[in-house]
C-alpha cells in the first residue's frame, strides 16, 4: 500500500518533466505559422481522441456519466483546461513572458487556499514552507521584472494560475466518482470542442493543406499531443488519486524548472545566478514535501 501511495509523487513530478518540454513543440508549430490557439487547440484535440481511444480499450463502461457529472466535467474541460490556456496565451500577448509565467505559477497558493476550503486540508507548517520555495523558486527561474503589468493583465494573468490550479481542485472530486481514464477522455473532448470553435479552425486547416511535409506535420502533432497533454496529463490525474491536491501543486512547479533547462540545452540559453538559485529553490521544496510524506507514514 506504501508503494501505492509513494509512486503519487514520482507520477506528478514526471507529469511536470514533460510539461516542460512544451516549449520545444510549441516554437517548432509556430514555424508552420500556427497560431498559440491553434497550437493548444491541435494538442487538446489530439489528446481528447487519444483519452477517448484508451477508454475504448481499456473499458467502455467508462463513457457512461450521470447527469449530476456533467457540470463537474464541464468545469474541468472550460473553466480549467480551455479557460487556463486562453488566460495563458492571451497573458503572452500583453505583457512579459516571464511575467506571465510566474503569473500561472500563482497556481500552487490558489491550489492551497481551495484545498484548505473545500477538503479541509490542513495547512502544516512544512507544506507553508514548502510553497514559498517553490514561489520563490519560480519568480527568480522566470526572471519576472515587473515591467509592462497592467490591471487588465494582472488579471487576466491570475485567472489562468486559477484555472490551472482548478484541474487539482476538480480533478479530485472527479476521481472519487470516475477512473482517471474516464475525467481525462471527458476534460479533453469537452475542451476541444470549445477550442475548436475560438481557433479559427479554416485558417487552421488551410496551413495544413499548404505544408509541404504533410505527414511529417501530423506525425510532429501526435508526438506534440503525447508528450504535453496525454502522458502529462495522465501521471498528474493517476497521481491526484494518492496526493492532496495541495502538495501536488507544488510538486508540479518543477515545470518551469525542467522549461529553462530545456532552454539552455536545445535553444542556448543562458542560465544566470538568479534561474540557479529559483532551480535549487525548487528542488528544495519538493525535498521539503517528500519529508513530510515520509514523516506521516511512520
Amino acid at each position: 500500500m506504501n508503494n501505492i501511495k509513494n509512486i503519487g509523487p514520482i507520477l506528478i513530478t514526471i507529469a511536470a518533466c514533460f510539461w516542460g518540454s512544451m516549449g520545444i513543440f510549441v516554437r517548432k508549430l509556430s514555424e508552420y505559422g500556427f497560431t498559440p490557439i491553434q497550437i493548444v487547440s491541435i494538442r487538446i484535440t489530439l489528446a481528447a481522441l487519444t483519452f477517448s481511444a484508451i477508454q475504448l480499450f481499456k473499458s467502455r463502461s467508462g463513457f457512461k456519466i450521470s447527469t449530476r457529472d456533467i457540470p463537474l466535467f464541464l468545469g474541468l474541460g472550460f473553466g480549467s483546461i480551455l479557460f487556463f490556456t486562453i488566460c495563458y496565451f492571451t497573458a503572452i500577448t500583453i505583457m512579459p513572458l516571464s511575467t506571465a509565467a510566474i503569473l500561472l505559477y500563482t497556481s500552487p497558493i490558489w491550489i492551497v487556499l481551495m484545498s484548505a476550503m473545500f477538503f479541509r486540508e490542513k495547512m502544516n507548517c512544512k507544506k507553508i514552507i514548502a510553497l514559498a520555495l517553490a514561489f520563490a523558486g519560480c519568480v527568480l527561474v522566470s526572471g519576472i521584472s515587473g515591467e509592462g503589468i497592467t490591471l487588465k493583465g494582472l488579471l487576466i494573468g491570475l485567472g489562468s494560475g486559477i484555472g490551472y490550479g482548478l484541474y487539482s481542485i476538480l480533478g479530485t472530486v472527479a476521481l472519487r466518482r470516475h477512473s482517471p481514464y474516464t475525467v481525462t477522455t471527458y476534460t479533453f473532448s469537452l475542451a476541444a470542442i470549445g477550442s475548436l470553435l475560438i481557433c479559427q479552425p479554416t485558417d487552421m486547416l488551410s496551413k495544413f493543406s499548404s505544408t509541404n511535409n504533410l505527414t511529417g506535420l501530423i506525425f510532429f502533432c501526435i508526438l506534440t499531443a503525447l508528450v504535453t497533454a496525454v502522458i502529462p496529463f495522465l501521471f498528474y490525474t493517476l497521481g491526484l488519486r494518492t496526493v492532496e491536491a495541495s502538495k501536488a501543486g507544488i510538486l508540479a512547479t518543477i515545470e518551469p524548472m525542467v522549461a529553462t533547462i530545456v532552454g539552455i540545452t536545445c535553444f542556448s540559453e543562458a542560465l544566470t545566478l538568479m534561474s540557479g538559485i529559483g532551480i535549487f529553490l525548487i528542488l528544495a521544496a519538493v525535498i521539503v514535501l517528500n519529508w513530510s510524506k515520509n514523516a506521516n507514514s511512520r
